[in-house]
């Protein structure tokens, strides 16, 4: 009788333990950029979380859809830019995944316009050229506050084309983005520009739903360890996406453009050098 009580204590035992995992969900990752957000998930709910299981959705959605399926509580966990309208809906994790990264923005061109580029030292002689971006995004505004021309569509596979035919002259993306984006439309005749970089505050953040503060206090202190002992920087500077783009972007040789970003949150950690990239650091 005490061996058969005790073969159900153990059964009970591991069922609860096999029940009390944690499954996160997330939006299905596709190019070297998600993989990298979703590699820096993983490290830093492993520092909170060692037992958690993250899981992948079977479709990749757009951020209008993946905001409403977290507001619904179908999916647990998205990356993206920080947005005022996302930030009323969604509670944003306030560490910059890429630190800041996204927001140093060089340009897709057409290949015969380097000259026309290598010319320009300012943000005057830059309005003077129209910048394109999908209708939605949440840098677009900024670029519109700027005053720079800027046109717009609704689908963003619509922007290279457009590029190649002339309806506008460059397409500001992160640093991590153009080569990629390059190589994926050979049929094109693009090119990353060489000289110039547009920077602004940006922040690519993690988004939870407002119902779960306590998956948000899991990434924050993850975010925090990972941070503290050295392990993000560490994961992030030696990502080969990161190393491959930082050897060719040549970023301290290219003049720079400033903008503001009013719309960046009142909350966003300027402060918190080690949450930020200082490319003079390089």
């Amino acid at each position: 009788m005490k061996i058969k009580n005790i073969f159900i204590l153990v059964a009970v035992f591991f069922s609860v333990h096999c029940t009390a995992a944690q499954t996160i969900t997330v939006n299905k990752v596709e190019g070297e950029k998600e993989q990298l957000a979703f590699n820096i998930l993983q490290l830093v709910l492993a520092k909170s979380s060692p037992d958690v299981i993250i899981k992948q959705i079977d479709q990749n959605y757009n951020e209008t859809r993946l905001t409403e399926e977290i507001q619904a509580n179908n999916i647990d966990v998205m990356w993206a830019g920080a947005s005022s309208e996302r930030d009323e809906k969604l509670l944003a994790i306030r560490i910059p995944i890429f630190k800041g990264l996204m927001g140093h923005r060089l340009f897709i061109i057409r290949s015969g316009d380097q000259a026309k580029f290598s010319q320009i030292k300012n943000l005057s002689q830059l309005r003077a050229l129209k910048a394109g971006q999908a209708t939605f995004w949440g840098d677009t505004q900024v670029i519109k506050q700027a005053n720079l021309p800027i046109v717009t569509t609704i689908k963003y596979n619509n922007l290279f084309p457009m590029l190649e035919g002339g309806r506008y002259d460059y397409f500001p993306r992160g640093v991590l983005e153009p080569w990629e984006e390059v190589a994926q439309h050979t049929q094109l005749n693009l090119a990353v520009e060489k000289d110039l970089m547009l920077i602004y505050p940006f922040a690519l953040y993690f988004y939870v739903s407002r119902d779960n503060q306590p998956l948000y206090n899991q990434i924050y202190q993850g975010f925090i360890s990972a941070i503290d002992d050295g392990s993000f920087d560490s994961l992030f500077f030696n990502h080969p996406l990161i190393k491959d783009t930082l050897a060719k972007a040549n970023l301290g040789q290219r003049t720079i453009l400033r903008i503001d970003n009013p719309y960046m949150h009142p909350d966003t950690p300027y402060e918190n050098k080690k949450f930020w990239l200082d490319i003079n650091q390089l």
